[in-house]
């Protein structure tokens, strides 16, 4: 029989994972293995730029937490580590990216927004860009209503001192 200390721990780790996932607007699972130690702690550093974080977990623990949430991700063979952010897009595409020059890192699944992301719908979703990129292009595209209309104002009031 297990000695109750580890299974207490044990117990523990699959609250906290739990905890993680409930609270979390993203996370993904990915597979790691194949990166140095210092890519991995560049990952680290980029995930934390962009309000996230990533934590290695046994699968078993892992499973028995989604399984705690109802969450059914499959089967989770070999090494794993999840990414959380509070962002929905941003632990995506900083995953995304990084894999880009690092064909060691793949995303496997995550479940945003607490539906269950496929590695296409993952692909998708790092495609959306940023936040401020999205509001930029949103601010811009509201300014170019308004300089429409400045244009009009100005050639209509040049046209009226035209005609007296």
């Amino acid at each position: 029989m297990a000695n109750a200390k580890i299974i207490e721990r044990k117990a523990e780790v699959v609250e906290e994972i739990a905890n993680k996932v409930k609270e979390s607007s993203t996370s993904v699972l990915f597979e790691y293995q194949g990166l140095t130690v210092s890519e991995t702690n560049e990952l680290r550093r980029k995930l934390r730029e962009s309000g996230s974080d990533y934590k290695v977990y046994k699968n078993t623990l892992t499973k028995r937490a989604m399984d705690s949430l109802k969450i059914d991700l499959g089967e989770l063979g070999g090494p794993k580590a999840i990414a959380f952010g509070t962002d929905a897009i941003a632990p995506i595409k900083t995953l995304s990216d990084f894999a880009k020059d690092h064909p060691a890192l793949q995303l496997k699944v995550g479940i945003v927004d607490g539906e269950i992301a496929d590695e296409a719908k993952l692909k998708t979703l790092a495609s959306i860009p940023s936040r401020d990129t999205l509001l930029t292009m949103f601010a811009a595209g509201l300014m170019e209503h308004v300089k429409n209309v400045a244009i009009c104002l100005d050639l209509h009031a040049k046209n009226l001192e035209e005609n007296k």
